[in-house]
């Protein structure tokens, strides 16, 4: 865990950044808001690529900017480990060379080179240079290379929005793969929420440089007053969820939060296992009783909390509470009129899909 102490202040000609925050980053603290709201800025201070006008950095004990007293840790001594959209390897070198420019700037605190490689799964890459590998490929040894610099914080800034939809589903299964096998606490700003959900424990959103909301993920996606949230074509849930069973004859895999269950289908984990779901707002229909001979086989009892509409648009956003978790349903304003749906009343979610958020 990391504990982050921010008091910065800086100009870019129209552009100002002012953030107050201490932070406790256990985990992955992702970062959300629209072009400009100061996401890049915020990690180019932590990187000290740039300076503010004023301000204070500390990473637990350690000072790493303070412009009162005159302390400006330089990038290279911040224990920093930074990924960009591109990734930015030495051309002229190998993916070995690569490696071991990072471990040498590590001073013998560097993780094991074995197990680097093979979580990120170099093996087969290491004599190759950058020109010859694959954009998912070179930021698989782009990540290696910031675990090789020992970081103390790792910093992640959009790796993936240059990438089409296969390119990102190669590379998420190693950036989890990272988080849980070397546990540093990292600041990760995303391209989609989508990327969000699978990785982040907490987010900070960001708006015209000042603090919006920070808070667990799944507080901050159920919020409907953020428009960096709700007004995204991917908004919905994330839930916490354990494996109760299997039935083999339907592979299907039975899970449980709070006390309600959901099914999915394929045979998935292990009785006891802890998973994370997804789910989407457009996919959950609502019903003000329990439906009858219908092929949709999660049905979860649920309470409205709160309605946003939008009169500029079609749809409505309901904020439901099930099983102890926040759960969001995006409706058509129609609907929602026909239902005459309140805040405190009680109704039926209808999951049209369930997918998984993380493995």
């Amino acid at each position: 865990m990391a504990a982050i102490k921010l008091d910065l202040a800086m100009t870019l000609g129209d552009f100002s950044l002012e953030l107050s925050e201490q932070l406790q980053i256990d985990g992955v603290l992702g970062v959300v808001g629209s072009n400009g709201a100061g996401k890049t800025s915020l990690l180019r201070l932590l990187a000290g690529l740039d300076q503010p006008r004023r301000g204070r950095i500390d990473i637990g004990d350690h000072c790493w900017l303070d412009t009162e007293a005159g302390i400006v840790v330089p990038t290279h001594k911040r224990r920093v480990g930074m990924v960009f959209q591109d990734a930015r390897l030495f051309p002229h070198l190998n993916v070995t060379e690569n490696l071991d420019f990072a471990a040498q700037r590590a001073g013998g605190s560097a993780p094991a080179w074995g197990e680097v490689v093979q979580t990120l799964g170099l093996e087969t890459l290491l004599q190759r240079r950058p020109t010859g590998l694959s954009g998912g490929e070179q930021q698989r040894v782009a990540l290696a290379r910031a675990l090789m610099s020992a970081p103390q914080l790792l910093l992640l800034d959009e790796p993936l929005s240059a990438a089409d939809r296969g390119y990102r589903d190669e590379l998420l299964p190693y950036l989890r793969r990272v988080i849980r096998r070397f546990q540093i606490p990292t600041v990760y700003v995303a391209h989609t929420l989508d990327e969000l959900a699978q990785l982040a424990d907490q987010l900070l959103v960001l708006r015209d440089g000042r603090r919006a909301a920070v808070g667990p993920i799944a507080h901050i996606l159920a919020r409907l007053d953020l428009p960096e949230v709700s007004g995204r074509d991917e908004v919905g849930s994330v839930i916490d969820a354990v494996v109760r069973d299997h039935d083999p004859a339907y592979l299907l895999t039975q899970l449980a939060f709070g006390d309600q269950t959901v099914s999915m289908t394929g045979l998935i984990g292990q009785p006891g296992d802890r998973l994370r779901l997804r789910l989407y707002a457009t996919d959950i229909a609502l019903a003000t009783e329990k439906p009858e001979a219908i092929s949709i086989r999660n049905i979860l009892s649920a309470s409205v909390q709160a309605i946003r509409v939008d009169p500029g648009s079609p749809s409505a956003d309901v904020l439901l509470t099930s099983g102890g978790y926040a759960v969001r349903a995006r409706v058509t304003r129609a609907s929602l009129d026909e239902l005459g749906l309140v805040e405190g009343q009680s109704v039926f979610a209808l999951l049209k899909a369930v997918s998984l958020a993380s493995d």
